[in-house]
């Protein structure tokens, strides 16, 4: 059992730790982002992800510290965690949405203003993404509808990257 001294101790060293993690976090993102040409909006998703996942883990190690005991702890965790199962599984697109935005986020080679097409039978969806936030893509249509498309759909599409605006426009200039 640790004493009150310790207690402080160990809980300014988590706090540093804390914050040295959000601080190595948000450069490692910015830095990527900025490497892979990443919109802010969709750079601000992924933080505040993470940003949860640190402080829930920060949060944890604190209740340790203090002396929350084990056994409640874990009946107190998987209670939360049951409560959350249980609301994602009634609302799964949610939490499929936000998987799919962290996905595009840091392995999909579709950008901001590049011209694509999703590849699907029954509709010809083309044109040129306007946003991609944390739960849907923004198209702006060749025939020029806006369509609001969900990000765990756009996963289980194909895409057809036809490229950016930029080249098409020098060509009606021409």
């Amino acid at each position: 059992m640790l004493n009150y001294k310790e207690e402080l101790l160990f809980t300014t060293i988590v706090l540093v730790i804390l914050i040295l993690i959000v601080f190595a976090t948000k450069r490692a993102i910015s830095r990527f982002s900025f490497v892979k040409a990443i919109d802010v909006n969709r750079r601000k998703v992924i933080l505040n992800l993470s940003y949860l996942f640190i402080y829930i883990t920060g949060g944890s190690f604190l209740a340790i510290i203090w002396g929350v005991d084990h056994k409640q702890f874990t009946v107190f965790i998987s209670s939360i965690l049951a409560v959350l199962g249980v609301g994602f599984f009634a609302q799964w697109s949610i939490l499929s949405n936000l998987t799919s935005s962290v996905i595009l986020f840091f392995s999909h080679p579709m950008r901001i203003g590049d011209r694509i097409r999703i590849l699907d039978k029954d509709f010809d969806w083309s044109g040129e993404v306007i946003d991609i936030s944390g739960f849907y893509l923004f198209m702006k249509t060749d025939d020029g509808r806006n369509i609001t498309f969900p990000t765990s759909l756009l996963m289980q599409k194909g895409i057809e990257i036809l490229g950016n605006k930029e080249p098409e426009l020098e060509k009606s200039e021409n």
